[in-house]
């Protein structure tokens, strides 16, 4: 049977197929999409983890008890799985371990462009790249058989464009996978420093092992077509160069980027007079290809970050330009994005512009508060890097900030590493207030629930983590809950918790404006004889809002009834039409 699925739903079908038993991951664009797949699957036992690192580790655990186990993130993710992720590349696994590890060339959804190979690199972890859905599904499939077999997790590179991209897969049955046995054996699986030491000397081994498997047709194709040209390239970079080059090269598409093979390059490069590399993100292939003394060309005619494209490729090795495959953004009008009408956060974010605070900022759709007309969002850096960052501007400014600066961090990202930043604030006596945007879900990332929702992933009910006791429990005294709607509530209750003299936590209570479950007032219909072009409105970029004529006009297909706009407009412009 022949599906049309999209690269991580092939991802998912593949541990289907290959009779995965536990997958635990935390959303990351552009991974989310996989494990939301897998949880169709009833006898895939399924999660979402508090964070990427909490997520590799059930993998693991589920891995050392004889299952086929995976865990999937996007790039950023890895950084905080890295940790377990190193030193399990000692142990080995005992059931199938596989990570899927989605990059984001272009920073579509993302703080930074790094790329994985380089975390593989350094753990000496074997990565296949797919470069469309059908090699999504097998490549997963072979992942595992490959981990068990040389005895080692294996990463399964995705990009956004593999991702969220479709094409037509060829689905299988699934494979019957009896779990293998625990057997104690410390050796192994106790990683201390003399055992480490031995198992150091494996990974060496093992390497030498997988290079020579790097050599092999399972994952690599040669295509030849010219003895003019030739063009290695891997995933998506594939599809980019057979596109816009067709048969004036000969390509040989790396399945497996790392390690590397060296045989298989040698005898491609010694086939064709010149030779060029194209690989998004990092030169690793181009740098290998120099080691082995191989004259290749890459990134000195192929940019250095971002994405790649047919007209890239061809432009860089045929001087060519492909007409009307590429759009000039001068021609396309500007867009950016903006926080939903009704959103919960474009309120607080008016609160804390109005306050003149120095706001610590993270990962979520509050981000935007960084931009116009909001503009109150002061730094961004990682997951739950906002409240440590907020420790630190204050200590270093004595405690004397502390009245003017604030950290904005959401209820899912505060789960996931904020929790940690708010002991160490407690610990060494701190004077920062952290502002918990808890918009009941997760929103950036599509609506996943995590622990304080009170579903699971399949959506059955469990315990919700309560944040007014959690952030008790480690020593916060001080914590009001707050309706960030309520503008005058909000900055009053915001203002006495600045001027405290200890730490403490407000929580911005109000749930995405997008679930379901949420009921909406009727639009605002503006009385515009009594509107005299003041703007005040506008302060708080609402799409709903527009201003034409010096008079302002509500878009009643965006407006959600929220009342924000109604409570800044002093001349009772803004008002509700039939409301009963």
């Amino acid at each position: 049977m022949k599906e049309l699925l999209l690269g991580n739903e092939a991802i998912a079908r593949g541990l289907y197929e290959a009779g995965c038993k536990v997958v635990s991951s935390y959303p990351g664009t552009p991974s989310t999409e996989i494990t939301e797949a897998v949880a169709k699957y009833k006898n895939i036992y399924s999660e979402w983890a508090p964070n990427e690192k909490v997520a590799a580790e059930v993998a693991i655990g589920a891995s050392f008890a004889g299952a086929r186990s995976f865990t999937a993130m996007k790039h950023v993710g890895l950084n905080v799985a890295a940790d377990p992720l190193y030193t399990v590349s000692y142990t080995g696994v005992n059931g199938g371990l596989v990570f899927a590890v989605a990059d984001d060339p272009g920073m579509h959804s993302s703080q930074n462009e790094q790329d994985t190979r380089r975390h593989a690199m350094g753990a000496k972890t074997p990565v296949l790249e797919p470069s469309n859905s059908q090699e999504a599904l097998d490549f997963t499939k072979l992942a595992f058989e490959i981990s068990e077999e040389y005895d080692t997790p294996v990463i399964v590179r995705l990009s956004t464009r593999v991702s969220h991209s479709r094409s037509i897969v060829t689905l299988s049955e699934p494979q019957e996978q009896k779990s293998k046995d625990y057997i104690k054996n410390p050796e192994k699986f106790v990683m201390m420093p003399a055992m480490a030491k031995k198992r150091r000397v494996f990974l060496e081994e093992r390497q030498k092992r997988l290079i020579e498997l790097a050599e092999s047709d399972k994952f690599n194709t040669v295509e030849t077509e010219s003895t003019e040209i030739g063009v290695i390239t891997s995933g998506i970079s594939y599809e980019y160069a057979k596109e816009a080059l067709g048969n004036k090269a000969s390509i040989l598409k790396l399945g497996m980027t790392y390690p590397l093979p060296e045989k298989l390059l040698k005898d491609f490069a010694s086939k064709v007079k010149k030779l060029y590399v194209a690989e998004e993100l990092d030169d690793i292939i181009e740098q290998h290809c120099k080691a082995l003394g191989l004259s290749v060309i890459g990134k000195d005619v192929f940019p250095k970050y971002g994405e790649y494209s047919q007209n890239i490729i061809k432009e860089a090795i045929l001087s060519e330009v492909i007409v009307g495959a590429d759009s000039k953004l001068s021609d396309i009008p500007n867009r950016p994005p903006v926080l939903c009408p009704g959103c919960p956060h474009r309120a607080l974010f008016h609160t804390l512009k109005k306050e003149k605070v120095f706001v610590s900022g993270d990962i979520g759709c509050y981000t935007l508060g960084a931009l116009a007309p909001l503009n109150s969002l002061d730094t961004c850096v990682c997951m739950g890097a906002s409240v440590g960052m907020l420790h630190g501007y204050n200590k270093a400014n004595d405690d004397k900030t502390a009245a003017k600066s604030a950290a904005i961090i959401g209820d899912s990202t505060f789960i996931h590493s904020g929790i940690t930043g708010l002991i160490d604030i407690v610990y060494n006596k701190g004077n920062s207030t952290v502002i918990i945007a808890d918009n009941s879900i997760t929103g950036m990332t599509g609506h996943q629930h995590n622990p304080t929702t009170g579903y699971t992933l399949s959506g059955d009910v469990t315990a919700a983590v309560d944040l007014e006791a959690l952030v008790k429990s480690i020593g916060i005294k001080s914590v009001r809950v707050i309706d960030p709607n309520d503008l005058t509530e909000s900055r009053k209750v915001i203002h006495e918790e600045l001027n405290k003299d200890e730490p403490s936590v407000v929580i911005s209570r109000r749930p995405c404006a997008l679930l379901k479950y949420v009921k909406h007032k009727t639009p605002i219909v503006p009385i515009i004889e009594r509107c005299n072009g003041c703007r005040l409105c506008m302060q708080i970029g609402c799409p709903a809002i527009t201003i034409i004529d010096k008079k302002v006009q509500i878009n009643e297909t965006l407006c959600v009834g929220c009342d924000v706009c109604a409570q800044l407009c002093k001349r009772g412009v803004l008002n509700r039409e039939n409301e009963k």
